[in-house]
């Protein structure tokens, strides 16, 4: 088919291909039109010591803010803030859902929320509410897991310190490890002594020397095979104490971040206004009409197929039956 065919039948068929997109955005913008004015309020989140900062371990990097705005974005509409939100201001978290909406600034850490509402009265505390519960969402909470890991390495240390003790108390002797050291290098310095007392025939020397370095070499014979148990016990109280070193370390930077986060110093909530009607007008209408334009230009082509169809079957319908004798012909055919 050319395009002069086409032509053709778009002219033929021009109610089709007006009417329906007319009729879209006609209902489109009556929808528009005669529902209830709408609110909408921003409240403005600008944390830059969370991002990069000295305070922002948490987001790093080259894509750092992009980070942050996606987190923030989705500790919004997680289902603990939306009820916390629901709770602090009577909004259904359905409502919440669909009224808010989270938008990046730019490339910067800086973001935007913004809550649209019927009602002007709750566009102010839902937004107050959002900022608060979703800054405390992603960073007083880690306060909370930082402390239960200080605690936790704490009870370990604990743990390993009391095992020590326990050992020693069994095994009637305190810091083995310290005395073995310490046995060891006096069992040195007296085998040098013995050595001197020989080379100048001090006998009775000799002897005493030979006697204490018995007496040291029995205690070390006693305490060898109890060291590798205690050193253990070291070991993990050593290990237990590098973490709670690092929890600590932990604690203090989730304070840090927690402090950063202080809504109160990060967000700033502006005033709620009437959303402007010709703009949600235009909007909805336009998308509304193109759909309604393709849709029409969908069904010229359904109807011209049809009616193509239709017409096709009647001379293929005509041609089954026989054509009608003139009654001359019948009659001189007679015997």
């Amino acid at each position: 088919m050319e395009i002069v065919d086409y032509l053709r039948v778009a002219r033929r068929r021009l109610w089709v291909l007006v009417g329906v997109p007319v009729l879209a955005t006609g209902a489109a913008a009556a929808i528009v039109l005669l529902a209830p004015q709408q609110f909408s309020g921003t409240a403005y989140v600008a944390a830059p010591a969370l991002v990069g900062g000295t305070a922002g371990t948490q987001y790093t990097g080259t894509q750092a803010a992009s980070q942050f705005v996606a987190a923030f974005g989705a500790a919004v509409t997680s289902p603990r803030v939306l009820a916390d939100v629901a709770a602090d201001t009577g909004v259904p978290p359905e409502r919440l859902r669909d009224g808010l909406a989270i938008s990046q600034v730019g490339a910067s850490s800086q973001l935007e929320v913004t809550y649209t509402a019927g009602d002007r009265a709750t566009v102010a505390p839902v937004l107050t509410a959002t900022t608060t519960r979703a800054l405390a969402f992603l960073f007083s909470s880690q306060v909370g897991i930082a402390t239960g890991e200080v605690e936790a390495a704490n009870a370990d240390v604990t743990a390993a310190t009391r095992a020590i003790g326990e050992w020693e108390k069994a095994n009637k002797v305190s810091q083995p490890d310290r005395i073995y050291q310490a046995t060891l290098g006096e069992l040195t310095s007296l085998r040098q002594q013995q050595l001197s007392m020989q080379a100048v025939g001090n006998g009775r020397g000799v002897d005493a020397a030979t006697s204490a370095i018995t007496a040291a070499q029995k205690k070390l014979d006693e305490l060898g095979p109890k060291l590798p148990d205690y050193q253990a016990l070291l070991a993990q109280r050593d290990a237990a104490t590098n973490a709670l070193s690092q929890a600590r370390e932990g604690l203090q930077a989730a304070r840090a971040q927690a402090q950063a986060a202080d809504p109160k110093q990060v967000t700033s909530i502006g005033e709620a206004h009437e959303v402007s009607r010709l703009t949600e007008l235009v909007r909805t209408a336009l998308p509304v009409g193109g759909a309604g334009l393709l849709l029409g230009v969908l069904l010229v082509g359904v109807l011209e197929l049809l009616s193509r169809g239709r017409a096709a079957t009647r001379p293929a319908a005509g041609s089954t039956a026989a054509p009608a004798l003139p009654a001359e012909t019948v009659t001189a055919a007679r015997p």
